[in-house]
């Protein structure tokens, strides 16, 4: 699946709380520090940009992918 270029950090960081068990640990200026111990501890920063850079998200959705053993298309699928 294409990466979308309109994608704003703000949506995926509710996407991955709303369906892939992340919380909020805190902000720190643009960026927003999520965690997940299911099913195993992970942290990972995401910038709350307007608009995601195309590697930017590619990144954070290839990490969140494997840690928890799912393509990088579901997890894209599940948030918009």
């Amino acid at each position: 699946m294409k990466l979308p270029r309109d994608l704003s950090g703000k949506e995926l960081v509710a996407g991955l709380c709303r369906r892939w068990d992340y919380h909020v640990v805190h902000q720190v200026g643009s960026h927003v520090l999520l965690a997940t111990d299911t099913p195993g501890h992970q942290r990972i920063s995401i910038p709350t940009h307007k608009h995601l850079a195309v590697g930017t998200l590619g990144n954070i959705l290839r990490a969140v992918a494997e840690h928890k053993g799912v393509s990088r298309d579901a997890i894209l699928s599940s948030i918009r």
